[in-house]
């Protein structure tokens, strides 16, 4: 068996606290680690009652002191919550009363792969949510979840295939100052430090 995952465990309640750690300790899989050695653990596991500002802050907070992936267990999850604790950056989900312990430890050893989880019936309703905006929020406009529209798309793919912008603006019939833009437009928001940076940011993503 390999090394324990060392996991940092933070409760709004006392007693909902013991219990968790308890049962993690009987866990051949995890190790709990103790308050002041968060930034020693490779998952969090975060309890509360609701995903209000208090546990969206609480997240981030334990993401900032050096616990990049957190598990949430809430009493009470719905679509609406969800949304907000993946925004705040959870990456796995679990409703308190299925948080028993075989349970929790498949949740956290996922978590601790990079792997994500949530509860099979908002999973769906989320999937629709994710086609709703793509629809009718980023389709309108051109864009997609990749982060590029189309037109970004085909420039970096010709870019890619080793054109310059003359004939990269030939190609798709631009002008070179709008191929010129387009690819400063992508290296500015993308953080990318020139053409060849931008090319290879694509590749790594599976964008081209």
């Amino acid at each position: 068996m390999g090394e324990r995952i060392p996991v940092f465990v933070y409760a709004v309640d006392p007693i909902s606290q013991a219990g968790v750690v308890s049962q993690l300790r009987l866990s051949p899989q995890v190790r709990v680690v103790e308050p002041d050695d968060l930034d020693g653990a490779d998952v969090a596991v975060v309890m509360v009652d609701d995903v209000d500002e208090d546990a969206v802050r609480l997240i981030r907070a334990v993401q900032r002191n050096g616990c990049p992936r957190v598990v949430l267990v809430a009493t009470r999850l719905d679509d609406t919550r969800l949304v907000s604790a993946v925004e705040a950056g959870a990456c796995a989900l679990v409703r308190r009363a299925e948080a028993v312990g075989e349970r929790l430890v498949q949740v956290l050893v996922a978590a601790a792969a990079g792997d994500g989880s949530v509860p099979a019936d908002l999973l769906g309703r989320l999937l629709v949510q994710v086609g709703q905006l793509q629809r009718q929020v980023l389709a309108p406009r051109g864009l997609s979840f990749t982060g590029l529209s189309e037109r970004e798309t085909q420039i970096l793919r010709l870019v890619a295939d080793g054109h310059d912008t003359a004939e990269i603006a030939e190609r798709m019939a631009y002008s070179q100052r709008t191929v010129k833009n387009v690819i400063h437009d992508v290296t500015t928001r993308l953080q990318l430090r020139n053409r060849s940076h931008a090319v290879a940011y694509a590749l790594r993503q599976g964008l081209i």
